[in-house]
């Protein structure tokens, strides 16, 4: 039998599909992230199934009795807390491993951060770039983000409460100044969608956010190309340095004054011979 792979709402509960219902309503089993939170929702709509754990970080070694139980030709449905398996959540693995034993997978569409964000950013999206969660911090991290804004599409972010001051100031800094979108607790009852540039946002949430967050930034001109003139950029940087500020001062209040990534400005200022 197919396994399904049944996308569940982000927070309103309202937001379930009726063919979502109905996958879970004939399934044999329910592979689920959480059993608890599962169950939670289960209950609420008087469902009640056998349900298996699967959550990320014993994703692959849960897989294989699932796996059997569909070569046996049990009807699998996959869920996970919220949204839709595999996106920044449990399911990868065993949709791959389905896939290799020539199982059908069948997707159960519905809720989504990514697309719900992208709705009502009001920004250029018709080419994106999804990042998930950037990695906590160090040169991983800022590569990643250099890489993104060289692709010059817009770029959607997953990212924690207390993270997410940090990560929309590192972005300004590679990115520019550029308008973005910040969605928290999305569907629920304490949803807030700030619209503004890189750097009101950063103050908006300079001590942080509650609940879940997706960030959406504008695409537009790759990061490194909004500073093609770098003679004009070298000259004002030789000015500020000569007046006793250090490359990396002076590049940060350039880049400030005039909205280009800070990055790419300190990179230029790298260059330049000593005074």
């Amino acid at each position: 039998m197919p396994l399904y792979v049944v996308a569940t709402p982000i927070g309103n509960l309202g937001d379930i599909t009726a063919r979502a219902l109905e996958t879970l309503r004939d399934a044999d089993l329910i592979a689920c992230e959480d059993t608890r939170r599962t169950r939670a929702m289960l209950t609420h709509f008087g469902i009640s199934r056998p349900l298996s754990s699967l959550p990320a970080f014993a994703e692959r070694d849960r897989a294989e009795p699932l796996l059997a139980r569909l070569r046996a030709g049990a009807k699998v449905a996959l869920c996970t807390d919220a949204g839709t398996p595999g996106i920044s959540d449990p399911g990868t693995e065993l949709v791959r491993q389905a896939a290799l034993e020539n199982i059908p997978v069948i997707p159960i569409p519905g809720p989504s951060a990514v697309a719900a964000a992208l709705s009502v950013a009001g920004l250029s999206s018709d080419r994106f770039l999804f990042l998930g969660f950037l990695p906590r911090k160090g040169t991983a991290r800022i590569e990643l983000v250099e890489r993104a804004a060289a692709c010059g599409f817009a770029v959607v972010i997953y990212e924690s409460p207390e993270r997410v001051a940090r990560t929309l100031v590192d972005l300004r800094d590679v990115f520019g100044d550029r308008p973005a979108l910040v969605a928290r607790e999305l569907t629920k009852l304490h949803e807030e969608i700030a619209r503004g540039t890189l750097s009101t946002l950063s103050a908006k949430f300079a001590d942080g956010a509650r609940g879940e967050v997706v960030i959406v930034v504008e695409g537009g001109t790759p990061a490194l190309a909004e500073v093609a003139d770098e003679t004009s950029i070298e000259d004002a940087l030789r000015e500020r340095i000569g007046a006793g500020h250090s490359p990396r001062d002076a590049a940060r209040a350039l880049a400030e004054e005039r909205g280009l990534p800070r990055r790419a400005v300190y990179q230029i200022a790298m260059r330049l011979p000593p005074l």
